[in-house]
């Protein structure tokens, strides 16, 4: 393992200490190992959404009876999956 030196702003210092005081991450290491966990999760998750959602794009397009989408509602769409 390579150890890496990181600055974080005060408001991530703050919640690094937090979550230590907490008593439930032993060291700093810790709490940013898991947060990094926890953002390859959700991106992991963001991405198998996508994938889902332009398979039913293609499925709609294939099937003759899809309609024009406006490209703002597409976006919209695609945030509101983001975020679940």
């Amino acid at each position: 393992m390579r150890d890496m030196a990181i600055s974080l702003p005060r408001d991530l210092e703050l919640l690094v200490e937090k979550k230590l005081e907490s008593g439930l991450y032993p060291t700093a290491h810790e709490v940013i190992r898991e947060a990094l966990r926890l953002l390859d999760e959700r991106d992991r998750v963001y991405d198998a959404r996508l994938a889902d959602l332009k398979k039913e794009i293609r499925k709609g397009l294939a099937s003759g009876r899809a309609t024009a989408l406006h490209p703002e509602a597409l976006r919209e769409k695609v945030r509101t999956t983001k975020q679940r």
